[in-house]
C-alpha cells in the first residue's frame, strides 16, 4: 500500500461474518442466542472491500462464517468467486452444514460452492451443534459436496480441551466416528471460550485457567480484517466510507 497504516503492516486474512442468523441454538456459542433470520453483508460491498483490499496488501485467506453463512450463499459466492479471481490461496467457509432441508437446493449450494471456488470447508460437528441440528441433513450437505470435490474438515468444538473426558466430549467423539465411511479429516476445531451461551449454559466447566477468545487480535498489530453484517469493520463501516480509507485511518 502506498501510504501503508503501520498497524495494519501484517495484514494477510479477511474474513466476513456474513449474518449473525444461524439455525442452531448452541449452547457454547459465545455470541448468544440467534433467530433463523437477519441481516446479511451486501454481496457486492463484500466481493469489492475484497477486491480493493487485495490490491494494496498480500492477502493469503479470505473466509466467510456466521451465524450460518449458507443462508445467504449468494453473499458467500460473491466474496469466493472476487477471491478465486484474484487467486487467494485459501477460500475458506465455516458453516453447520445445515441451511436447508431440501436435497436438491443442497446439491445446488454444494455445486455453486465448488464453481465459486471454495476450497476449505469447515464443517462444524459436535455435541453441541447436534442438540439442535439434524446430523443426517448435515451429511447429506457433506456428501454433496465431496462428490463436488470441495475439500472439507470437520471442525468440532471441545469443551476444556480435546482431551478432555466429559459428556460433551464423548458425544462429540462419537458424532465424528459417525463420518468414518466419508474419510472426512477431523480439524483440531476450538476449545470452547467463556462468552455467550457458554458462560450461561457451561458454567461449571470453567474453573481453574479459563480459555482464552482465539479470535481477538492485538489492535496494533491487525493481521485480520473482519466485517460485520451491517457493514462495521475496524472502527468504521464500509457502506458510509471507503474501505480504504477505513484502513488509511485506522488506529487503535
Amino acid at each position: 500500500m502506498k501510504q501503508m497504516n503501520p498497524y495494519l503492516k501484517k495484514l494477510n486474512k479477511i474474513e466476513f461474518v456474513v449474518t449473525t442468523a444461524c439455525t442452531g441454538r448452541c449452547k457454547h456459542c459465545s455470541e448468544g442466542d440467534h433467530t433463523a433470520c437477519g441481516e446479511r453483508i451486501d454481496p457486492q460491498v463484500a466481493a469489492d472491500a475484497v477486491r480493493k483490499i487485495v490490491a494494496e496488501y498480500d492477502i493469503k485467506t479470505v473466509m466467510t462464517f456466521g451465524g450460518e453463512p449458507l443462508l445467504y450463499t449468494d453473499a458467500v459466492c460473491a466474496i469466493m468467486n472476487a477471491a478465486k479471481e484474484l487467486n487467494i490461496s485459501k477460500r475458506q467457509v465455516v458453516t453447520n452444514g445445515y441451511f436447508s432441508k431440501n436435497a436438491e437446493k443442497i446439491r445446488t449450494v454444494a455445486g455453486q460452492l465448488a464453481s465459486y471456488g471454495v476450497n476449505d470447508l469447515l464443517l462444524s460437528v459436535d455435541a453441541f451443534h447436534q442438540e439442535t441440528i439434524p446430523l443426517d441433513v448435515v451429511k447429506v450437505f457433506a456428501t454433496e459436496a465431496k462428490k463436488c470435490g470441495i475439500p472439507i474438515r470437520l471442525s468440532p468444538a471441545w469443551l476444556v480441551s480435546a482431551m478432555d473426558d466429559n459428556p460433551y466430549n464423548r458425544k462429540t467423539r462419537e458424532i465424528l466416528d459417525s463420518f468414518a465411511e466419508m474419510s472426512l479429516p477431523v480439524g483440531e476445531g476450538n476449545v470452547i471460550f467463556p462468552e455467550g451461551n457458554a458462560l450461561k449454559y457451561l458454567a461449571e466447566y470453567f474453573t481453574g485457567d479459563l480459555p482464552e477468545n482465539p479470535y481477538v487480535e492485538d489492535p496494533r498489530d491487525v493481521r485480520c480484517v473482519s466485517f460485520e453484517p451491517n457493514g462495521d469493520v475496524l472502527g468504521g463501516n464500509v457502506y458510509q466510507c471507503d474501505i480504504m480509507e477505513i484502513i488509511k485511518d485506522y488506529a487503535p
